[in-house]
């Protein structure tokens, strides 16, 4: 069959599901997953609601905000992205940017505040649309999996120190983890002791359920008690803080009512919303990819990203992302699909519309024990421990990004670990190592001389293999390497031979110092080959004229026969020197 015919007879809902898995999962959904997506999307809404209206209150936005930007995104996300834990969800970090960044431009008019919010929504949509067909996710890949151990770690911390005053039942401070762990210690003779007992009985539940009931909703559990618990005793009197009245009801769906000006005010909020919730969504992905296994498409992620922002634009909401703690309430909850964060939605849509009022006696100590649980998981000593053993190098960068966690919030923390890694790629691409090769005895092979001393060496011919493409920014360290080996030989040699077997890649300025190395071991009188290199790389040497100077640069030319040859020729001129 042809390509043609092969592409005509695809049916239409394949090709959709190349751009929209959710539909290609639920033509292969298995009964069996159906309840733990259940028991996940109770969870999860009953999570999702309570954090909704209080990042919304982060963002100087009314509670229903929150729930309809939770509620819409969720209708839609599930169907775009690859990773099966991820929920989307309005997040701390950037309804603080949001709230701190509108104030100005609204001009202290509530309904243009919320206008201008969805319209921020609506411009990271398209952002996100345009990095997703531009294929940008390759750029998440520069958060190594070294960063993210880091970056696990410091979420578990910072998420903790923004949840135990709650289970305290005292109210938290601001700032960095620092800033809040210092005011959690200043006010623990602030304690409500009725809030910490609820708080505590709700974790202790958890814990127990976590080792004897796993994948159990012991979480829905929890919350249905506290509720419970909540409406038969007058918590509230007793100083214990419950979520209050829900806001009840749908919006009118429509796009924002803001002007062509306004754009351009809201651009760069827009650009900051769309990388906070880029790395998040992506660490997140990886996060659970490398732990239950399967493919992350952080590309695929976008177009989650661009979906679900436009439908919270539409519902009056305001910018989405994965959210750490709610993923892990949904993974914790048993969670088997996407389909987890749809049945969420639909929760969240019901009590939006018949049971908001249901909700108001859930006690926050709870909810704090519930992401206190689901955050547990994420510090891995064992992890922090094996860097330190296998590689101080990488146990740093693993640290920096924790630190960078707790001292500068999500975002920063991995922005830092990131730029560490891509400083040590920088570092290790600019000294690219050249190893010094002999010949393995009793073989026609050479091999690094350094790592097996046991290797022959060539008298007076030096044989370098550049292990790395020759790029700008190496070539010289590359030349520097080869001069200062040459020049610490205690008997010159008279050939020095170039194995490129290893290097991909030569750009024009490496071929211009190739040439420079040539000429100034030839002013020593000191010959140079270049051998075993790759066809674009003879392509590229011979097309600046590199041929003859080095000796002739063909694909049947070998470390090997080189040796052969020299030695052959040292053979002849002792030969001759001796008659």
């Amino acid at each position: 069959m042809t390509k043609a015919n092969l592409a005509s007879s695809t049916s239409f809902p394949d090709k959709l599901s190349r751009f929209a898995p959710g539909v290609g999962l639920l033509r292969s959904y298995e009964r069996g997953w159906l309840r733990p997506d259940l028991l996940a999307g109770l969870t999860l809404a009953a999570y999702l609601l309570p954090a909704g209206i209080g990042d919304a209150s982060l963002a100087g936005l009314p509670a229903q905000a929150g729930i309809y930007a939770c509620l819409f995104s969720g209708l839609v996300f599930w169907l775009f992205c690859s990773s099966r834990h991820t929920a989307i969800t309005v997040t701390s970090a950037i309804s603080l940017l949001v709230g701190s960044s509108l104030g100005g431009i609204a001009g202290g008019d509530p309904k243009r505040f919320a206008a201008l919010a969805a319209g921020t929504a609506l411009l990271v949509a398209l952002i996100a649309f345009v990095a997703w067909l531009v294929k940008a996710g390759a750029i998440v890949n520069f958060i190594s999996e070294t960063v993210l151990v880091g970056f696990k770690a410091g979420v578990a911390l910072y998420l903790a120190g923004t949840q135990l005053p709650k289970l305290f039942g005292f109210k938290g401070g601001e700032g960095s983890f620092w800033e809040r762990s210092g005011h959690f210690f200043a006010h623990l003779n602030e304690t409500n002791v009725a809030a910490l007992t609820i708080g505590a009985a709700a974790l202790a539940v958890l814990v127990l359920g976590k080792v004897l009931l796993k994948n159990r909703p012991v979480g829905l559990f929890v919350v249905v008690g506290g509720i419970a618990i909540g409406s038969l005793i007058a918590l509230d009197a007793r100083g214990v803080k419950l979520l209050g009245e829900v806001p009840q009801g749908l919006p009118p769906l429509g796009l924002p009512a803001i002007h062509w000006s306004d754009l351009n005010d809201l651009l760069p909020l827009a650009i900051a919303c769309f990388m906070l919730g880029a790395v998040e969504t992506a660490a997140i992905g990886r996060m659970f990819a490398a732990k239950h296994g399967g493919r992350f498409e952080s590309n695929q992620e976008f177009l989650g990203l661009a979906a679900s922002n436009l439908a919270a634009s539409l519902g009056q909401g305001f910018p989405v992302s994965g959210g750490m703690s709610q993923s892990l309430v949904n993974e914790s909850g048993g969670a088997r699909t996407p389909v987890s964060s749809l049945i969420a939605a639909g929760v969240i849509l019901l009590v939006s519309v018949f049971l908001s009022g249901s909700l108001r006696n859930l006690p926050q100590p709870v909810l704090a024990a519930i992401v206190l649980v689901a955050v547990a998981g994420l510090f891995k000593v064992s992890e922090l421990r094996h860097l330190w053993r296998a590689d101080r190098t990488e146990f740093i960068v693993a640290m920096a990004a924790l630190l960078g966690v707790l001292g500068s919030g999500l975002l920063r923390g991995v922005l830092i670990g990131a730029v560490i890694s891509l400083v040590q790629l920088l570092r290790r691409g600019s000294q690219p190592h050249v190893a010094l090769l002999g010949q393995i005895p009793g073989t026609n092979r050479f091999s690094d001389l350094e790592r097996n001393p046991d290797n022959r060496a060539i008298l007076g011919l030096l044989i370098f293999r550049i292990e790395a493409s020759l790029l700008y920014f190496n070539a010289e360290y590359v030349r520097q390497s080869v001069l200062n080996r040459v020049h610490s030989e205690t008997v010159k040699p008279k050939l020095v031979v170039i194995d490129l077997s290893a290097s991909p890649r030569v750009d024009l300025q490496s071929a211009d110092t190739i040439r420079g190395l040539a000429d100034e071991l030839t002013a020593s009188g000191i010959g140079m080959r270049v051998v075993e290199a790759r066809a674009s790389v003879r392509d590229r040497l011979r097309a600046e004229g590199l041929d003859e100077r080095l000796g002739g640069i063909d694909r049947l030319g070998t470390v090997a026969q080189v040796v052969d040859d020299f030695e052959r020729q040292q053979k002849v001129g002792r030969a001759a020197a001796s008659t």
